[in-house]
């Protein structure tokens, strides 16, 4: 393998989770290590609909490849009744040929997420995100009250995981707690992918 880097595979609809995956991107390379942002296509409800390889804007799609040689994954979604949002979903489902293979086994991941209310089921969003991350073999990477924004946050963040709310203006700008949180969380995941990655 090449340079190790960390991959930032979220999904985004309104810009929340993306200016999210941002911040985890800017803790990964003041950590010292690549970050590579990518994200899911849209799932369309007309099953002879395509989308074109590469979207119109924004970070490129993961492919397979970029989640099997990633050193370690940080994976966003925003909330959608409390679980993972349908297209990253449909991208994990996708990833059997790495389980059977054991690619990503005790790799550090961790998770983050976005809602429009404080109690709109972040943290059962994340934990709907880290159950296959477990069965895939890695190692899940919490965001601790070292982090003391935690402690002050009256917006997103949880030991789970970095959290926005957005508000019923649906509002993608992070508070300055949001992403102090993000960036260490991404910190925090680059030092172990570091350490892990010497230990191969």
């Amino acid at each position: 393998m090449s340079q190790p880097y960390v991959l930032v595979l979220y999904y985004s609809r309104s810009g929340a989770t993306r200016a999210l995956a941002h911040q985890i991107a800017h803790g990964i390379e003041a950590a010292g290590m690549e970050a590579r942002l990518r994200t899911v296509p849209p799932v369309s409800t007309i099953c002879e609909a395509t989308a074109s390889d590469i979207p119109d804007s924004g970070d490129i799609y993961c492919t397979e490849a970029d989640l099997a040689h990633c050193s370690g994954l940080a994976l966003g979604s925003p909330t959608r009744f409390g679980n993972m949002a349908a297209p990253l979903k449909y991208f994990i489902d996708s990833t059997s040929s790495l389980w059977l293979s054991g690619a990503l086994i005790d790799k550090p991941a961790c998770v983050f997420s976005s809602s429009a209310s404080l109690h709109g089921g972040q943290e059962t969003t994340l934990i709907s995100m880290m159950l296959p991350l477990l069965h895939h073999g890695m190692v899940l990477a919490g965001l601790p009250y070292s982090a003391t924004e935690l402690l002050e946050t009256q917006t997103g963040g949880t030991p789970y995981g970095a959290t926005h709310v957005s508000g019923q203006s649906e509002r993608s700008e992070l508070d300055e707690h949001e992403k102090a949180l993000a960036a260490k969380q991404g910190r925090r995941l680059a030092q172990l992918a570091l350490k892990l990655h010497r230990e191969v």
